[in-house]
């Protein structure tokens, strides 16, 4: 009897572990990262009897998790995919909403400015009209300062981002290392009785930092995980946990760097810092952001120059030349701003170096490295964007000179350099939020040019001369821009008087200037059939650059003359506001090839195109990520009906070993009965 009552009661005992265990499962069905347990059941050693072997009972060997590793590790990577696409798509979209909308983008502005330097051409004299083109001018310095101040909102942002990622993987590498030590120490590991709570706990830090940053791990003695970046770089070793931080960047003070804190020792990770949330944040700033400023900065040197120097050749209501009309982007201050020492570089880091916008027109938007080696004086500028060494060589002695870019030349004014120096270079800095209106009044606006031709009345002949066209280029010796203009309001020596001689077969002129004394050679000859210019563009050519020319067509007669003069009170000349007006289309930008409203397509494009793919790779992780999630519920997740149908099961198994020992008793009971 009492062997059939301890079969009985091993059944029951057995059965309720299992119908405990399962309901364990219902109840954590909806716990993140638990893994369904299972009860594995085998048969008691039986009592051997002269009949054969006789069973008793039941008990529980094991209590299994069932996770398949190779699915947890693959959840773990398409975490990692996701958690960078989501991070980047989130911020790409944010920027092209940004560049993209009417009301914040800067194509509007740029329309709407030419337009009314286009509407003033036409009436040149209307104060309300040039009011208009101040108003609208204004509007374009405000779209690029209030984009620029988005842009650093956007960086300060990612930045504040990095900073929590960071927090928030220090906390899980800690807890990790602290369920490696809980796993190792737990009672029962050595006869293989694994703490599965804890196993599953682990698993699921892992997976959560694996959607901060790619990790690779690796199991360990004592059941204990090894976690490091996908470099080799270690994370978490045993019970020991290292530790991220971040801190202001050596090389451009306004982004972070990534550390990696370990056994005392602090190491810059930037370029192991790969996927995941703070991957995805590193990539939209190395390869959006940063490049997005580049391209504004370089947008609004290029707008600026071009209209400053077209406009300084100009004359305004009041005669005077036209001067500036935005700020002058070769200011001394923002030349030396657009040059950032590193923080690493060796004292006395007294090296003073500028850069100088050249041509706008073949600007690049970019930024370079400036790096020294050897004895200090070698030099290297590599690309930042693809790491090629653009241009090397090695500084003079004393070290003031150039170094020649296309569109910008690196001025080295002084200082000592040493090897491993570096200096950010970077020509677009600052340039969308210095720029601002340097024509405050209507009267100011130099719409008029300021010279004008004239045919003497008693000319003969058929020669025909334009009204000139002024010359922008300064003399690199002097860098004086326009030595006809010296005195206000009248040309230096003018007027000028151009006299032909004729004699049949040979035309030829002579220029003189008021004091009836000539400029440049005498008797210069002209030819009839083709057309002829008057001046040079060479600002080196002595007298003849007087920084305008003139062009003349067809045959003059013999005394024929013509004045070139200033052309005093010419309010109604709109040929400096047609210019003007027409650098809304030129191609002033990429070497002649992009206007200014092309070009802010192109980045509005180039983010554009950035935004939609990284849509369709966001999408592809989630896919992903589904696929893994999905396979891991197959053998991990808690099926509910299955789990019902195994307390249905379990129970009748109770209640049918409750029934044994009931069977058992009874017959006991009998058989007390039988000796009263």
């Amino acid at each position: 009897m009492a062997g059939l009552i301890g079969i009985g009661l091993t059944g029951v005992l057995s059965h309720q572990t299992a119908l405990n265990i399962t309901g364990n499962n219902i109840s954590n069905a909806n716990t993140p990262g638990y893994s369904r347990q299972e009860v594995q059941f085998d048969t008691q050693e039986g009592r051997r009897t002269g009949a054969g072997t006789i069973g008793s009972g039941v008990s529980v060997t094991n209590i299994r998790r069932l996770a398949n590793e190779y699915l947890t590790q693959q959840l773990r990577e398409d975490s990692t995919l996701s958690g960078e696409q989501n991070a980047l798509n989130s911020e790409l979209s944010r920027l092209d909403n940004l560049l993209g909308g009417e009301s914040t983008g800067l194509s509007d502005a740029l329309n709407n400015f030419f337009a009314a330097l286009q509407n003033a051409a036409e009436d040149p004299t209307s104060l309300p009209q040039r009011q208009l083109v101040l108003s609208e001018a204004q509007q374009v310095v405000n779209r690029f300062q209030a984009l620029n101040e988005e842009f650093i909102q956007q960086r300060e942002s990612v930045k504040t981002q990095q900073q929590q990622g960071v927090k928030d993987a220090n906390a899980l590498l800690n807890s990790i290392a602290d369920l490696n030590l809980a796993i190792s120490e737990s009672p029962g590991l050595a006869q293989g009785k694994m703490p599965l709570e804890l196993m599953d706990q682990r698993d699921e830090k892992l997976k959560q930092l694996s959607e901060l940053v790619g990790i690779r791990v690796s199991e360990s003695e004592g059941s204990q995980v090894n976690v490091a970046l996908s470099n080799g770089l270690s994370l978490v070793t045993g019970a020991n946990a290292a530790q991220f931080s971040t801190r202001t960047s050596a090389e451009d003070p306004t982004r972070l760097e990534f550390t990696l804190t370990n056994s005392g020792r602090t190491l810059q990770v930037d370029e192991q810092i790969s996927g995941g949330k703070l991957g995805g944040l590193r990539k939209f700033d190395e390869q959006a952001l940063k490049p997005a400023f580049d391209e504004l900065g370089r947008l609004a040197i290029a707008i600026s120059e071009s209209m400053n120097q077209q406009h300084e050749i100009g004359m305004d209501l009041e005669g005077d030349l036209g001067g500036n009309f935005f700020t002058d982007v070769n200011d001394i201050g923002l030349q030396r701003s657009r040059v950032v020492a590193n923080a690493n570089n060796a004292a006395p880091r007294n090296a003073q170096l500028a850069v100088e916008i050249t041509d706008s027109s073949q600007l690049p938007a970019g930024t370079w490295t400036l790096q020294f080696s050897g004895d200090g004086r070698n030099f290297e500028l590599v690309d930042s964007a693809t790491g090629e060494t653009v241009n090397q060589g090695r500084l003079p002695d004393p070290v003031q000179s150039e170094i020649t870019m296309p569109g910008f030349n690196i001025r080295i004014e002084g200082g000592q350099f040493n090897a491993g120096d570096k200096f950010v270079i970077q020509p677009g800095r600052n340039a969308a939020e210095s720029i601002a209106l340097n024509v405050l009044r209507e009267e100011d606006l130099a719409f008029a040019s300021p010279i004008r031709s004239s045919a003497a009345e008693t000319n003969l002949g058929t020669a025909q001369i334009n009204q000139g066209k002024m010359l922008n280029v300064r003399n690199p010796n002097t860098n004086a821009l326009l030595p006809g203009f010296e005195t206000q309001g009248e040309l230096a020596n003018g007027p000028l008087e151009i006299r032909f001689s004729n004699d049949g077969t040979d035309i030829t002129y002579t220029i003189f200037d008021g004091a009836n004394n000539p400029v440049g050679p005498a008797n210069q000859p002209y030819n009839a059939q083709q057309i002829n210019t008057f001046f040079s563009n060479d600002p080196t050519a002595g007298d003849l650059y007087q920084g305008y020319q003139f062009e003349m067509t067809g045959e003059p007669a013999d005394g024929d003359a013509f004045t070139i003069a200033f052309n005093s009170n010419g309010v109604s000349d709109n040929r400096n506001a047609e210019l003007l007006a027409a650098l809304g289309t030129a191609n002033t930008l990429n070497n002649g090839r992009q206007s200014f409203a092309e070009g802010y397509a192109g980045l509005v494009e180039d983010i554009g195109v950035k935004t939609r793919q990284s849509q369709l790779d966001k999408e592809a992780g989630q896919t992903l990520l589904e696929q893994s999630n999905n396979q891991r519920e197959s053998i991990s997740g808690v099926n509910l009906d299955e789990e019902a149908g195994k307390l249905i099961q379990y129970q009748a198994a109770y209640n049918a070993s409750a029934q044994v020992m009931s069977v058992a008793q009874d017959l006991f009971n009998t058989l007390l009965q039988s000796f009263r």
